[in-house]
């Protein structure tokens, strides 16, 4: 009784091809399309998909994900501001909104009608005999007024800021702790104007986000046992102009700062072993405090 020739083996993903290379973690047969090159030898697509299923990503000192590397949200957050001023400046009826026209020569531009819908007000009659204001029931004033600008020197100044202190905080936060403090950093800088400047100003400015991650800065760079003697003298300057140029909101920056460089404790202290919850809960702490002053607030301008 004659014996059949051997059979030739052919890739799983390709029967028509034949090979004698098999993967080195299923032993199937695969041929040179399907080769995927391995510590030892050759693996199979579906292996190679699968173990990269099973490895952990990269995370941050402080538990964000490395894509915050790429600044993607820093990028965002300049690209919604500029946005915003572009609709600012379309509602302008005056012309002043794009080059100033008030405050430190032109540094703090003209209002349009978008910055007297969205910046920080407290409780004002408007014009047309209307009230108006965040105790009037506008809370969305919180949130809007630190993507709102006057002119687009103060969006430049504000946006170079985000892009020099962004991209490093972003990289060792990861995207969602970089947002969220930029966000609660800047919602508690609006907070503090309201609070503290009078009822019927206007606030606004992404300032009050900016500050809060100077603060947030120097605390991570600590953290992280990094050298931070040239960050204290540009902190330094920028809060002598706070507290010596007409119409910028004291307020507003240093609550900020406090706000910003209070979340970033919780953020860089965190147990790594409860790290995610602990950070969750203290922004979630932070936020609710600061909402309590607003309506402690709210309640003293409607007595």
């Amino acid at each position: 009784m004659s014996e059949s020739p051997p059979t030739t083996p052919v890739c799983y993903r390709h029967p028509g091809r034949e090979t004698y290379v098999r993967c080195t973690r299923c032993d199937r047969s695969i041929c040179p399309d399907c080769m995927r090159q391995a510590a030892v030898g050759f693996q199979c697509p579906d292996c190679v998909n699968e173990g990269r299923r099973s490895v952990r990503p990269a995370r941050t000192a402080f538990g964000g994900g490395a894509a915050g590397r790429q600044g993607h949200v820093t990028k965002a957050l300049i690209a919604v501001n500029v946005l915003v001023m572009l609709l600012s400046i379309a509602t302008d009826r005056n012309g002043d909104a794009a080059v100033g026209g008030s405050g430190f020569g032109g540094l703090l531009g003209g209002g349009t009608p978008l910055t007297e819908w969205g910046a920080v007000l407290g409780l004002a009659r408007f014009p047309d005999g209307t009230i108006g204001g965040i105790a009037d029931g506008e809370w969305y004033r919180l949130v809007t007024a630190m993507f709102l600008h006057y002119g687009v020197i103060h969006l430049l100044l504000n946006s170079w800021a985000l892009w020099v202190l962004g991209r490093s905080l972003e990289a060792n936060l990861g995207r969602s702790r970089f947002l969220a403090l930029y966000l609660i950093s800047g919602f508690g800088g609006n907070v503090a104007a309201y609070l503290f400047s009078a009822p019927n100003g206007f606030t606004a400015g992404a300032s009050t986000a900016i500050f809060g991650l100077f603060a947030a800065l120097i605390v991570i760079e600590r953290r992280m046992g990094r050298d931070i003697s040239q960050v204290i003298p540009i902190l330094v300057i920028n809060l002598v102009f706070t507290l010596t140029v007409p119409g910028i909101s004291i307020p507003g920056h240093l609550g900020g700062l406090a706000v910003g460089g209070l979340l970033a404790l919780v953020l860089a202290y965190a147990p790594r072993s409860r790290r995610t919850m602990v950070q969750a809960a203290g922004g979630a702490v932070i936020i609710m405090a600061l909402l309590g002053l607003a309506l402690i607030r709210t309640a003293v301008l409607l007595a």
